[in-house]
């Protein structure tokens, strides 16, 4: 319940405190065993990485609940388990909202999955990425150990912030039970124009808005058509009408579709062959063109869907400069790009500190870590 400048929530009882010290004790049990361990909660993501060689499941699904939402002070500390959907209408109640968008896969799709995979939707460019709105973790390091991160704050950090190595580590450097997010103000108004423009023209088009000094929010082209977002007060979007080409989207049409890219509920990601993310330079001319593709992110992100091998999809993105993941697919021994060796050491270092029986999510980023 939200009182005034902060927000109240009943205290925990003695079986929701237990659940952290239950959790604590099977690392620990882990740890002295030398037993890896499956970390999950609601699964809706498990389509992305390599899967995981543990016979031992660490669940963190009652692990859930707002602990502290302080809207005047634009942060909310929360369980890792807790419902992505959940958390979005508790904060939208105070008009405030994850800015970086990020993607739900699902109805279990919970806020520690979102942070673990690194996961961030349209707005992204535009409001940073959900490592830029992370201000600190509470975790179980692969020793059991309960320790924090970062803090409330953007100023509270000094010095090397380990909290934003948690960040896309997909649970291998430590499990995590709080993060402290930053909220923001949900926008005004939003308005989204829809153009003709095939794939080149619409990368050019889409380096003229950037630089341009309006708020656009989000962007995205598929099947022809370009995607363009503005969002925030009524007066500055009212004079924008004249200015963009194409046709402005209904308010709920624009919505709808925002969410189902956002959320991978579009026709294109619904085929069954192998879906690939290319990142790339802003600006970059089409890649693979003759593969079905959908832009996002001012065209440096690029959803390839087709069954051209990953070694010509990884050497053709790598020699524009950019790297290719697969998303989505038949199960690949190495989804990610291979690491250049000194990188690959500096990665295992980091292992070996964090988790150093390698108990945590073995293998879900590469093969030894």
């Amino acid at each position: 319940m939200c009182m005034g400048a902060s927000c109240h929530f009943p205290s925990w009882s003695a079986f929701e405190m237990d659940i952290t010290g239950r959790l604590q004790e099977q690392v620990q049990d882990a740890y002295a065993a030398q037993r890896p361990l499956r970390i999950r909660a609601g699964t809706t993501k498990s389509f992305y990485g390599r899967p995981v060689d543990a016979d031992a499941e660490l669940d963190l699904r009652e692990h859930s609940g707002i602990v502290d939402y302080q809207p005047a002070e634009l942060y909310v500390t929360v369980r890792a388990g807790t419902r992505l959907r959940e958390l979005q209408e508790t904060l939208a109640g105070q008009s405030q909202t994850l800015a970086f968008e990020p993607p739900c896969h699902g109805e279990d799709s919970t806020i520690g999955g979102v942070v673990a995979c690194g996961f961030s939707g349209p707005a992204r460019p535009y409001a940073g990425s959900a490592r830029d709105h992370l201000l600190g973790v509470r975790i179980l390091d692969g020793r059991g150990q309960d320790l924090r991160f970062g803090g409330h704050v953007m100023k509270n950090v000094a010095g090397y912030d380990l909290s934003r190595l948690m960040v896309g580590a997909q649970g291998s450097l430590g499990v995590l039970l709080e993060l402290s997010l930053k909220v923001l103000p949900l926008p005004a108004r939003h308005m989204t124009f829809v153009q003709e423009r095939q794939m080149a023209a619409a990368i050019k088009e889409l380096q003229r808005w950037e630089a341009q000094p309006v708020p656009l929010s989000a962007s995205a082209w598929m099947d022809g058509q370009l995607y363009l977002r503005f969002s925030g007060a009524e007066s500055v979007l009212a004079g924008l009408r004249a200015c963009v080409d194409g046709d402005l989207f209904l308010p709920d049409e624009a919505t709808r579709f925002w969410a189902q890219l956002r959320d991978q509920q579009l026709p294109f990601f619904a085929s069954g062959s192998p879906l690939w993310r290319l990142a790339l330079p802003t600006g970059t001319q089409p890649v693979l063109s003759e593969l079905p593709q959908v832009l996002e992110w001012g065209g440096s992100i690029r959803w390839l869907r087709g069954d051209a091998s990953a070694e010509e999809i990884r050497a053709q993105t790598a020699s524009r400069n950019g790297y290719a993941i697969q998303y989505r697919g038949e199960s690949n021994s190495q989804p990610f790009p291979p690491l250049p060796e000194p990188l690959r050491t500096l990665h295992g270092r980091v292992k070996d500190a964090m988790d150093p029986r390698h108990i945590l999510n073995p293998g879900r980023l590469y093969t030894d870590l």
